[in-house]
């Protein structure tokens, strides 16, 4: 893989060390050696071991349990039911709602999803616990259960108004243009899959509560657990100091979470449960299904004249999730006239959740995908059709951009993927039997912001400690507060030790949703600047500093050392420094918190999402772009299909270790190739389960999957948005990876697919009114016909049945 890398505002670049430089993860020795201890990895003196037992039914009720035989099992301590554990308390949501005053237990009796934890073990060992859980006998009353959003039970779902978005006269405008596309687009059930299964320690000492759990959210999960069990904030302890991946999983605390505290409690000693692969899938929530129809009206030029977008998720029995698919539709392109409406369907699953990019993810699937096939019917080229209808500023909020490098990111990415080679006809390129495809798509992710607290140490050694609440999941995070003390205080990096993980520490919001690096760089930069005026304050005032008698209202702090501005004075080093005036070392806690917060607004800000600021907020929108390039190889006889290139522009703003930015970006690309062509959760009908529960059968890319991957840098500065003007990283590549796979599947072969993943059932399958067969010559004349034909059945002023 190799990285271009186009530079602006090289003002704020220093070193490696500094901002803005390539530094490797500080981390990285550590886990390639072993070092680094996970949260599950603790050894503590009396642990115990849980394993949980799941329904095997989607839908019904708990006849009975009958936990006779694991009682009696070797090693066995204790047998939870709905019966036998203790009653916890419900707990807020993540907005901090006030929840209802009724009991809270994460054993089901009434079951909504197969998978559900209806009963736990726990023994002196692992292997005791899951042996005696397979000899739990559970009895259910079972019921017709939703299997997915294409059962007939399913319904039209329930419309959420909140996710209207509307302008203009968009279906008037749609049945008077000239040109029509409509088509339905969908997505299946994903899944996280991340390397690190989820799993805890759970330890009570009195009425305090010690939880080592993977976290990308310790302080949220922290107000979860004491309200739980009704005690304190303050007597929970979250400890999460490496996290092996979590792709959004990994932010709430859940039911096993409760199954292994609740134990803990009962038995008055520490408590480990795992999950295993399996348990995985049903847990906690995947990406939801989705099911969108897009339609675009436009003149005969290209030019967009209205877009109307219907959209469905599905959701849980007993929980909601929203999948907000019109957030891509209602801002990527200028149109005068616009309609978005949304339906959540309920089924028998888990309460799906957030995923890399939700929402963004299959929005950009539906709406880049149409913008190709309008480039078709018009016969003007993807790239030029996509540039023909710009959005100059946020066509839903009616605002400026605060940066939006897209045009620049079209560019840089189409002049190194060489896309003016590209010939129009789908085809129309091969090597041998090999059909060649070149795609292009769009992508975007808001810019989410808060608030966020960090304290900053410089000891007496002349070292630097930074902690916060805040975790490193894998994205750097350790790496960049480093260079952020470093470069705020004048060392080096390798003098700063950065402690993250522990509630203990300064307060950190959620990680994710790409806002972490900026808050927490303005965070760690407040607080090392206030620790640095300190040091300097006390150079300058200290009788015993050697630089008393200088009379400098001002000195300078490099390369660790401490001096005068003009060279005219003393020359030494912080540490020297601390030792002359009697100090162990300076301590300083800084936040981005408004200046009149209260203590209540401050817990509620790291505890609760409600205080995250709207990326409208202001006079600006503020989003992250992207411009993704794509070649695929499609085997003319076998129908296989191959990302063979790709290249990416991207505009993240200022980045805060360009090293560990493309890292981000080229992860996304991966799992955006994942989506397009493996990824997917597949159902046995018959009883709502998942069969391919495990990640031999659920497949993700692997190295051999992965081609050669440019990424490149068009971002600049953006303080409208962060502190030090950056903008979101981690969530941003994948959106708009998967249509533009799709979209040069369609100029390889001529077939469009719209239900992802693209296998090759799909693209062998018979010739019919939208596309020809896979070996064959592209049907001349079609291109007006086939969007006509399309439009039969659809209906664009109403939401759709899927």
């Amino acid at each position: 893989m190799t990285v271009h890398n186009i530079r602006h505002g090289d003002a704020f670049d220093g070193g490696a060390d500094a901002v803005g430089g390539r530094l490797s993860r500080v981390d990285g020795p550590a886990k390639i050696t072993g070092a680094a201890k996970y949260a599950v990895e603790q050894q503590l003196e009396g642990l115990a071991y849980a394993a949980l037992v799941e329904s095997t039914i989607a839908s019904g009720k708990v006849r009975a349990i009958d936990s006779k035989a694991a009682e009696a099992a070797p090693g066995v301590l204790k047998v939870l039911t709905p019966d036998t554990i203790i009653s916890l308390r419900t707990a807020s949501d993540w907005f901090g709602t006030p929840p209802p005053d009724k009991p809270y237990c994460p054993l089901a009796r009434d079951i909504t999803f197969s998978g559900q934890h209806v009963a736990a073990v726990v023994a002196e060992t692992f292997e005791q616990a899951v042996a005696a859980a397979a000899l739990v006998k559970v009895s259910y009353d079972e019921t017709p259960a939703i299997v997915d959003l294409s059962d007939g039970k399913a319904g039209d779902g329930i419309p959420i108004d909140a996710m209207t978005k509307e302008w203009g006269d968009a279906s008037a405008a749609f049945a008077s243009a000239p040109v029509r596309i409509c088509a339905a687009y969908n997505t299946p059930r994903e899944y996280q899959a991340p390397m690190e299964p989820h799993g805890l320690i759970a330890r009570w000492e009195g009425d305090h509560l010690t939880v080592w759990e993977p976290s990308q959210w310790l302080d949220g999960m922290a107000r979860t657990y004491a309200e739980w069990f009704a005690v304190p904030f303050e007597n929970v302890r979250l400890v999460s100091p490496y996290v092996g991946g979590g792709f959004g999983s990994k932010a709430l605390a859940l039911s096993h979470g409760a199954i292994a505290a609740s134990a803990a409690k009962m038995l008055g000693r520490p408590v480990r449960l795992v999950m295993t692969r399996p348990q995985t899938f049903t847990s906690y929530g995947g990406r939801a299904a989705t099911r969108q129809t897009v339609t675009i009206g436009a003149d005969r030029d290209g030019m967009i004249q209205s877009i109307v977008h219907r959209g469905v998720n599905e959701t849980s029995i007993d929980g909601m999730w929203v999948e907000p698919l019109g957030s891509v539709t209602s801002i990527m392109y200028a149109t005068p006239n616009f309609s978005s409406k949304q339906n959540v369907v309920r089924v028998n699953s888990v309460v799906p959740g957030a995923m890399r990019a939700p929402g963004e993810n299959p929005s950009a699937f539906g709406i880049e995908s149409a913008i190709d096939e309008l480039a078709y019917e018009v016969g003007i080229d993807p790239l030029e059709i996509r540039l023909k209808n710009y959005a100059e500023q946020d066509p839903h909020a009616k605002k400026a951009w605060s940066t939006r490098q897209l045009r620049e990111a079209f560019a840089a990415g189409a002049e190194r993927f060489g896309w003016a080679r590209r010939t129009a006809e789908p085809r129309s390129m091969r090597d041998g039997n090999q059909l060649i495809g070149w795609g292009v798509a769009a992508g975007t992710y808001p810019v989410r912001r808060a608030y966020g607290e960090a304290m900053v140490r410089i000891l007496a050694d002349g070292s630097v400690e930074v902690e916060s609440s805040s975790i490193d999941m894998g994205q750097g995070t350790y790496t960049i507060l480093a260079q952020t003390a470093a470069e705020t205080v004048g060392v080096s990096a390798d003098d700063v030790v950065v402690k993250l993980g522990d509630s203990r520490f300064p307060r950190a919001g959620v990680t994710g949703g790409s806002r972490l690096a900026g808050v927490m760089t303005g965070a760690v930069h407040k607080a090392a600047t206030s620790a640095l005026d300190q040091l300097i304050g006390l150079a300058i005032s200290d009788p015993r500093s050697p630089f008393h008698t200088l009379q400098a209202n001002t000195l300078v702090v490099a390369n660790g050392r401490i001096g005068s501005p003009r060279g005219d004075g003393p020359d030494v080093s912080v540490a020297e420094l601390l030792k002359s005036i009697g100090r162990d070392g300076i301590e300083a806690t800084g936040d981005t918190m408004p200046a009149n917060s209260t203590a209540e607004d401050r817990y509620k800000n790291y505890t609760t999402i409600a205080m995250a600021l709207p990326h409208t907020e202001g006079d600006y929108s503020r989003h992250s772009w992207c411009a993704h390039f794509v070649e695929v190889r499609v085997d003319e006889d076998f129908g296989t299909v191959r990302v063979s290139r790709v290249v990416s522009a991207l505009d993240s703003g200022r980045l805060y270790n360009p090293k560990l930015a493309e890292s981000q970006w080229k992860g996304g690309i991966i799992m955006g190739i994942g989506q397009a062509l493996l990824e997917e959760g597949i159902m046995d009908r018959r009883h709502g389960r998942i069969v391919n529960n495990n990640l031999a059968d659920y497949l993700v890319p692997t190295n051999a999957d992965v081609p050669e991957i440019e990424v490149i840098s068009v971002g600049i500065p953006d303080l409208h948005s962060s502190v030090l003007g950056g903008k979101g990283v981690g969530e941003l590549a994948i959106v708009g990876m998967a249509p533009a796979i799709a979209n040069a599947v369609f100029h390889a072969t001529g077939k469009r697919i719209r239900d992802l993943p693209i296998t090759l059932e799909k693209l062998i399958g018979g010739w019919n009114c939208q596309s020809p067969p896979l070996r064959g010559r592209w049907p001349a004349g079609q291109r007006g016909a086939l969007s006509r034909r399309r439009l039969s059945g659809c209906e664009a002023q109403a939401p759709q049945r899927f």
